[in-house]
């Protein structure tokens, strides 16, 4: 399992949340404008734009919000910025390989911002494809697996899940993207509380970081996700959950 599902697990029962919830609704509306944008602004007929809207909806972002960056996306909405995704590849500490997802309306800033936050935790940007092999795009629902068995998530593989991973009190639901909201509705239905749900780059190989490294990579990672342009940052580390929960706490 990946270190940084356990992060997000225990972010999540620590009640930590994104307390400027102004700039996290600012990221929601750019990746549902750009997902309107690319695939069309019918809900049913754009999965993107499908799983872009779900993510607005479970962090309470208010309906007209929503429907304002669909407006946006198609063009309705004559006062549009202009957004476009970028990737960037790079390694943290303990050689960790990182991706960036990014929706800017200035790539030379925003690439300089990152450039700048890897520099500072003494990692660095690699070159395009220098770590993007190791990742390929798959749904994840996180359970806790202190409340739940691999058997209360037999809803899931009925609905399509490709595997499920129990690591530490993390329970892991792997799909193929096109199926998450299927396994999702088919958990719900099941009355399995879930931690999240989303479309993420999962890494195929995992490197194991030493405990000196991890307060450097977590104070990195959450410094990308605090940037306003950056969406999404993967990473491919597996560590003890004690020794991250020690971090948490530091």
């Amino acid at each position: 399992m990946s270190g940084h599902s356990k992060w997000s697990s225990i972010k999540h029962k620590k009640g930590a949340v994104d307390a400027k919830r102004g700039q996290l609704f600012t990221k929601l509306a750019r990746a549902i404008q750009v997902a309107a944008r690319e695939g069309g602004g019918s809900i049913e007929g754009n999965a993107a734009l499908a799983t872009a809207v779900q993510k607005a909806k479970d962090a309470r972002m208010p309906k007209d919000n929503i429907e304002r960056a669909i407006a946006k996306g198609t063009g309705a909405d004559s006062d549009a910025e202009a957004f476009e995704a970028v990737v960037y590849e790079g390694y943290g500490p303990g050689g960790v390989a990182m991706l960036v997802e990014a929706l800017t309306d200035n790539r030379n800033r925003t690439g300089a911002d990152v450039r700048h936050t890897f520099s500072k935790s003494g990692g660095g940007l690699g070159e395009p494809g220098s770590v993007a092999w190791n990742f390929h795009k798959k749904g994840l629902l996180l359970v806790d697996a202190a409340r739940y068995s691999e058997d209360d998530l037999m809803p899931a593989i009925d609905a399509g899940a490709e595997d499920v991973v129990r690591d530490d009190d993390v329970l892991e639901i792997v799909t193929a993207p096109a199926d998450l909201p299927g396994v999702r509705e088919a958990l719900e239905t099941a009355e399995v509380e879930l931690q999240s749900a989303e479309v993420t780059m999962r890494p195929d190989n995992r490197v194991e970081v030493e405990e000196a490294h991890i307060g450097a990579l977590m104070r990195l990672i959450e410094t990308l996700e605090s940037h306003d342009d950056v969406v999404a940052v993967h990473a491919n580390f597996d560590v003890d959950a004690e020794a991250l929960e020690r971090a948490a706490a530091a």
